[in-house]
């Protein structure tokens, strides 16, 4: 009795000291794998401190942004300004270290011609001038231009329940942009369909021209512009917009005066489509080149002024994240490849062209892709997107990022992409854009005042030091 008392005692302690020795293993080796997290982040969070001190004492993208608004300005795609700034930035990559090249693709060439001419005809207080453009791959008026009663309307479905009304009218849409949405890009989107679609709407019920409220949440003098898209089943007819001031002095003038006429002239015209390119620079991969992360953002701009925000800023801070990667000593594990995409504005060839190669590609696995399309403000979030499957899987460790990025202010959300990068939506890869603060984005977008005293240099580089941080932790571990 004596001797078993003792076996059990005995057997009871060996397997309370063997629950210790497991209890205490993996106490240890949570601590392990814990200490491993923690130089993880600490290596991740110096690394991305080295790629904003180096940005913000060093950063090249606004001199090159400098160079591209001053020296060539606008660059409407076909036009010879495009084609300096296919050559300028390819050379900045060059001599930057990039390997570098150019990829043809066919592009819309749209020119405005001489100066457009609205006229609002008043028989109360006399002829009155509208500043105007004309909208994007529209047609012209002719010599003569066109004059005909004026019918406002708030919508393209307004038009639509008027019908054969507006038949031989002037269509004026002038609904706004909705001053009460914080995300300005929101009601960009809703107000943008008039431009967009409401030429061929009006087209639809015998409408001979339309004019559109700008878009733009400020009451100014500046008139934007912006592209259109015919529906071939209607003719097409001339469309020009009005700044918002003059909208609204319109609209006023049509409440107290009925069946007002407006006279507008155009001389715009769509020419044959001309060869232009995309412009790419890649740092090859040292682990798993065939792995393709891509930045970009779009070369051309409207003629009006110099695409300083649109898109000027975000072809330069793509551009800097290959720089500013080199700058750093940082070697990719994949490849990084900066795309400068042909032809945004009024027919995104380029991507089109782009996402076209890449998916015969057989050697290559595009798996991320970040657009910088919202000018070069002061940046506040990275928004993701992606098929349903896939993203649930991934967007889990992309979010676990966030406490990296928060020193910067930055936020990591769910949310859009960009036109461009958009093309190369499949089922395997995630896309995301930046977000800078919008809510001046609107007072320049598509207008003669976006050049280069809009941009801030601090703003723009923090942008670029934002996007090669995230380029940063997508190349280093992956999705």
């Amino acid at each position: 009795m004596i001797v078993r008392t003792i076996v059990n005692s005995f057997t009871c302690l060996t397997k309370y000291d063997n629950m210790l020795h497991k209890s205490l293993f993996f106490f240890f080796l949570s601590l392990s794998f814990f200490a491993s997290a923690q130089v993880k982040d600490n290596a991740d969070a110096a690394m991305i401190k080295k790629i904003y001190d180096t940005e913000l004492t060093n950063g090249k993208c606004y001199l090159w942004l400098y160079d591209m608004c001053t020296k060539i300005g606008g660059r409407l795609s076909g036009s010879d300004n495009a084609a300096k700034a296919v050559d300028y930035t390819k050379k900045m990559l060059d001599t930057s270290g990039i390997s570098t090249r150019l990829q043809a693709c066919m592009v819309p060439h749209w020119v405005r011609g001489a100066k457009e001419e609205v006229l609002m005809r008043s028989k109360q207080t006399g002829d009155s001038f509208l500043r105007a453009l004309s909208i994007g791959n529209a047609v012209g008026t002719g010599a003569k231009g066109i004059e005909a009663e004026v019918i406002e309307v708030k919508s393209l479905d307004e038009v639509t329940a008027l019908g054969d009304k507006v038949k031989g009218k002037i269509v004026f849409y002038n609904q706004p942009m909705n001053r009460t949405y914080i995300q300005t890009f929101r009601a960009y989107s809703e107000s943008g369909v008039q431009r967009y679609a409401g030429p061929s709407r009006a087209a639809q019920f015998g409408a001979l021209g339309v004019l559109v409220r700008s878009l733009t949440t400020e009451h100014d003098d500046n008139p934007h512009t912006g592209s259109l898209r015919y529906d071939e089943k209607y003719p097409k007819i001339p469309a020009i917009c009005i700044s918002t001031n003059d909208a609204d002095k319109l609209s006023a003038a049509l409440k107290n005066e009925a069946g007002m006429k407006v006279f507008m002239k155009s001389n715009c015209e769509m020419l044959p489509d001309v060869e232009s390119f995309n412009v790419i620079g890649e740092i090859k991969g040292s682990e798993k080149p065939e792995e393709i992360i891509v930045v970009g953002g779009h070369l051309d701009s409207w003629d009006p002024a110099q695409g300083a925000h649109d898109d000027g800023a975000g072809s330069v801070q793509s551009m800097e994240v290959l720089s500013l990667l080199k700058r750093t000593g940082y070697q990719p594990k994949r490849t990084i490849r900066c795309v400068l995409f042909m032809n945004e504005e009024n027919g995104l060839k380029g991507a089109l062209k782009y996402a076209e190669e890449a998916k015969k590609a057989t050697t290559e696995k595009h798996i991320f892709a970040l657009e910088s399309d919202e000018g070069g403000f002061s940046p506040r979030e990275v928004s993701f997107e992606g098929d349903s499957a896939i993203f649930a899987q991934k967007y889990p460790k992309i979010e676990a990022w966030s406490s990296l990025m928060k020193p910067y202010g930055i936020d990591i959300t769910k949310g859009g992409s960009g036109a461009d990068v958009g093309t190369l939506r499949d089922k395997n890869i995630i896309l995301a854009g930046l977000r800078p603060d919008c809510q001046r984005y609107f007072d320049f977008h598509h207008t003669a005042m976006d050049r280069i005293e809009g941009v801030n240099r601090r703003e723009l580089e923090l942008g670029a030091a934002t996007i090669t941080a995230i380029i940063y932790l997508i190349d280093k571990y992956g999705l």
